[in-house]
């Protein structure tokens, strides 16, 4: 009987910057709070590129919430921000400082390991002063229903739990999402995938080789046709002692090229222009991988259902827009607005009123507005049909748009730095290849270098991951390769010529005919929900304190 549950006020899942977010102004608004968290600790199971704003108008930002949070929690205040277009060994670098300081009262790189271990202390502290605290190790898998309604959630570890309100921020795999219709896996091109390294390197060497201060840094980012044709990019961002690089595409596009993620990575690592900053010495201290909402088609736009609040990535809350790339900014704004919506509803003794309050401050306060644009959505019928991507394509590759290239170059620049342009760019193969590799080789400077890093093959980068491995997680519901194949390619542990990831192809005799299958082995899952969009699976979290835990996040 639900009666028999444990309640508390507010429940909240996940203790990222939303999750902290969100459980922090609850407490202070004096609601009794539980925060739990599947991680064996906070931020062990969390991936982020990274840098974390604070946008001079949004209602909240994490410093204002945790006192000593830039000191103690971040890597480096990031003051520069530059764009690369890439062709072949040709690249024309554009300064992207308008818009990084568009909106901006600052920005940092960080590490989620010790970013969000650090806010889970604070949270806990707090927490407890209104009954509540943080849990690790508990898995919550769905939601506590009692006729119908939602009343509190389910774990794998301890007994259900009643609330008042559940402030999901679990992630963009978000179990709690899903259970609610909030969520679901079926368009790729809502998607995108993140693959990292972080690379480690001395303080003075990150001083010297990007003539910064010890105290400031400065983050990169890569586009044109070193990526086989798949839509994205790659960033590079300076922290303390490491680097962050990693690659961003479009999941559809992914799965389309039939690209393999650690190799699309490599080839930024091994790009001559980075020789200027890695100088032949590379040690890798992590490879990781996760799913990225697009915002501007996942983001809900009504993200709660009766207790149920959801934010975060769990809510499609990330703003991925050209050279605009905000996530955790947004998952703290929307942990504090949906906390501040319960304490509302609370005060008005209408606490089931809290979903509603909490949309409606979306709206107000401006996030859904920067999520969603409604000129992308107004533009992107026929911005991204085949028609206008293929005479797009054609006409800036044609000596009457390379002409144009070098006439407009300082006006290509001010479009990197408009947020209204960057709000409607198309998801296109012009965009994200075309544009930047015709920039590079009509306006771009050679790089005379040889890069000599050599990066850890595949099976080296997930030999050195740590793993406390459970019950298989996931279920392969078609093992053909028709059906789940891309996922062989598509897995960031994965390969077509290696066996020893989480999805491997092989041919095999059945009634006196040859077939192609898939098999999967969830050990070295690293938990990116990719192989659930592209495969047909049935996909879940591990338990607990299970599957992969990453040192440096």
């Amino acid at each position: 009987m639900t009666d028999d549950y444990e309640h508390f006020e507010a429940v909240v899942v996940g203790a990222g910057p939303g999750g902290a977010a969100a459980a922090a102004t609850l407490a202070d608004q004096g609601v009794e709070t539980l925060v739990l968290e599947r991680g064996v600790d906070a931020g062990s199971k969390n991936i982020s590129g990274g840098l974390i704003y604070a946008e001079e108008s949004a209602p909240y930002t994490i410093d204002s919430m945790f006192d000593g949070f830039r000191e103690a929690a971040a890597e480096r205040p990031i003051s520069e921000y530059y764009i690369h277009n890439v062709a072949g060994d040709k690249v024309r670098t554009y300064d992207l400082a308008d818009v990084h300081h568009d909106d901006t009262e600052w920005c940092d790189s960080v590490l989620r390991r010790k970013m969000d271990s650090w806010l889970a202390e604070r949270v806990h502290e707090k927490c407890r002063e209104t009954g509540g605290g943080l849990l690790t190790e508990v898995r919550v898998n769905g939601l506590l229903r009692e006729d119908g309604e939602i009343v509190g959630v389910t774990c794998d570890e301890i007994d259900p739990i009643k609330a008042d309100v559940i402030i999901a921020a679990d992630g963009v795999n978000s179990e709690l999402a899903r259970d609610a219709g909030l969520m679901d896996w079926e368009e790729p091109d809502e998607w995108f995938q993140g693959v990292k390294a972080v690379v480690d390197m001395d303080p003075d060497a990150v001083n010297e080789r990007f003539d910064v201060d010890p105290d400031d840094g400065v983050a990169h980012l890569f586009s044109g046709d070193l990526f086989q044709g798949v839509r994205g990019g790659g960033f590079l961002y300076t922290n303390e002692d490491s680097l962050s690089i990693g690659t961003v595409f479009h999941l559809d596009s992914l799965a389309e090229e039939r690209a393999e993620p650690h190799e699309l990575l490599d080839a930024l690592l091994t790009h001559p222009l980075l020789d200027q900053w890695l100088q032949g010495d590379y040690e890798e201290r992590e490879y990781s991988a996760k799913l990225v909402p697009d915002s501007k088609k996942a983001a809900n736009p009504s993200p709660h259902q009766g207790r149920l609040l959801v934010v975060g990535d769990a809510a499609g809350q990330m703003q991925a827009q050209g050279p605009i790339i905000k996530g955790m900014n947004h998952a703290v704004t929307a942990g504090g607005l949906a906390a501040e919506a319960f304490a509302e509803a609370k005060s008005r003794g209408s606490t089931d009123r809290a979903g509603d309050l909490y949309e409606k401050k979306l709206v107000d306060e401006g996030v859904m507005a920067k999520l969603r644009p409604r000129r992308y959505r107004m533009t992107r019928t026929l911005s991204e049909s085949d028609l206008v991507t293929k005479l797009g394509s054609g006409l800036i590759d044609s000596p009457v748009g390379r002409a144009g290239v070098k006439l407009l170059d300082g006006a290509i620049e001010r479009a990197f730095n408009s947020p209204f342009v960057l709000g409607m760019i198309p998801d296109t193969r012009t965009s994200y290849v075309t544009v930047p590799r015709v920039v590079a080789e009509v306006l771009g400077e050679r790089v005379d270098a040889e890069n000599t890093v050599e990066p850890p093959d595949l099976n080296d980068r997930i030999g050195d991951l740590t793993y406390d491995v459970g019950e298989p997680h996931i279920d392969l519901l078609d093992e053909s390769y028709e059906a789940s194949g891309t996922a062989v390619t598509a897995c960031p542990v994965s390969a077509e010529d290696f066996g020893g990831g989480c999805y491997r192809s092989e041919t095999v005799q059945r009634n006196g005919h040859e077939e192609k299958v898939v098999s999967l082995d969830t050990q070295p899952c690293v938990e990116c929900g990719t192989c659930a969009i592209v495969a047909e699976t049935d996909w879940d979290h591990p338990s607990g304190g299970k599957g992969v835990e990453f040192r440096e996040g």
